[in-house]
């Protein structure tokens, strides 16, 4: 538990490293818990389990194996069809599970969770069904930080799909740090009959929140203001929702503030989404907290984990659109470095500065952090780094 955040910012964390820590711990609990994973559980980062747990396994084991046993319950097969079936089977008798896998490849199983999501809205007229653990799927190795796979392993399409279904039965989650991985991991196990979806990076970043922050975005509808980072009577509302969106937002907020002090910015976390709202099905984000929280006429500038209409859409419901810049994931992709993935897609942090100086009516800002990314992109295409380290 993590009482108090000295310097947001600053401290860098791993937030699958976390989890894979929570998991180990559940491990150690809950001896009827399993894990399904197809072959990537230590490329995702998660291989703390094993210190708790062994995979399972039928062969002879040798010397160089992670550990296995043949009754172990880490379940690994690549397929992610398999996997999920197994998964519901275990869920069915009221015992908890995870399925893990890279990002692009959760969209496999699509049909199998539109199915499972169809059956919990039936589960809610037949008095004698007992009540489902939740289907828990982490999603990793995302989009934005696919530095040798490429294109092919950069797709948040999983993500509009649930989100798109009008069931009430399906939370997507997006954990900023390792604090907020804790207060998600709660709420997955302790949520029933829905799709639990956990987007997050595997990659080292920033801490932002402490414990009782990360506690209050769930009962305060998945959203809340960055104190650090919010200055009063806003000129321009700033939101993200994922761990690398918010970190290009906090970080396009410090670079306006260098060059414009005395610029009025709010910034405003969001850490779940759920059909047509912020939050979750059973606590969503009401309009008065909205209004609360961005105002009524103030331009809002939004970093999505996504693809930005999915976002857009969902801001739409609370406010007109017209106040709204969203940008997000834009189907541009390569094998590439992190600032150039992001600028590709128009969401690095230097691209979000520059929107939020053209809303403050500094043209000539915006084009300088604009020629800043070009200078980034011939840099990296003839060194294959960044130039401007992300951090």
């Amino acid at each position: 538990m993590i009482e108090h955040v000295e310097n947001p910012g600053y401290d860098k964390i791993n937030i699958a490293k976390t989890i894979g820590g929570l998991l180990a711990k559940r491990f150690e609990k809950d001896p009827r818990f399993y894990l399904f994973s197809p072959d990537e559980t230590t490329s995702n980062r998660l291989s703390e389990v094993y210190d708790a747990e062994k995979r399972a396994w039928n062969l002879p084991i040798e010397d160089y194996d992670l550990p296995e046993s043949d009754s172990g319950r880490i379940v690994e097969l690549l397929s992610e069809n398999a996997l999920f079936s197994a998964m519901i089977g275990h869920l069915s008798n009221g015992e908890q599970a995870m399925m893990t896998s890279y990002e692009a490849f959760f969209s496999i199983i699509l049909s199998q969770l539109l199915q499972q999501i169809k059956f919990f809205k039936q589960m809610d007229s037949v008095e004698w069904r007992k009540s489902w653990p939740a289907v828990n799927l982490l999603s990793t190795s995302v989009c934005w930080r696919q530095d040798h796979n490429g294109y092919s392993h950069q797709s948040p399409a999983i993500i509009s799909n649930l989100l798109d279904i009008p069931s009430e039965k399906v939370n997507c989650l997006f954990p900023v740090d390792d604090t907020s991985a804790e207060a998600t991991f709660d709420f997955m196990l302790s949520s029933e009959n829905v799709v639990n979806i956990t987007t997050f990076d595997k990659n080292e970043n920033p801490r932002w929140i402490d414990s009782y922050h990360a506690d209050f975005q769930f009962k305060n509808g998945g959203a809340s203001i960055y104190g650090f980072a919010s200055d009063d009577n806003p000129e321009v509302i700033l939101t993200a929702t994922g761990d690398i969106p918010t970190r290009e937002m906090i970080r396009a907020r410090e670079i306006v503030k260098k060059d414009l002090p005395n610029a009025r910015l709010r910034f405003v976390g969001i850490n779940a989404l759920t059909y047509g709202a912020i939050g979750t099905t059973n606590n969503k984000f009401t309009q008065e907290q909205f209004d609360e929280y961005f105002g009524f006429n103030i331009p809002i500038i939004a970093s999505f984990h996504g693809y930005a209409l999915t976002f857009k859409n969902i801001l739409s419901n609370y406010t007109d659109k017209n106040r709204l810049s969203v940008h997000g994931f834009e189907e541009n992709g390569s094998t590439t470095t992190p600032l150039e993935m992001l600028a590709l897609n128009q969401n690095s942090r230097f691209d979000l500065a520059a929107d939020i100086e053209t809303k403050l009516g500094r043209p000539d800002l915006a084009n300088k952090y604009r020629k800043m990314i070009e200078e980034n992109h011939d840099y990296a295409r003839l060194f294959g780094a960044d130039k401007i380290a992300l951090d």
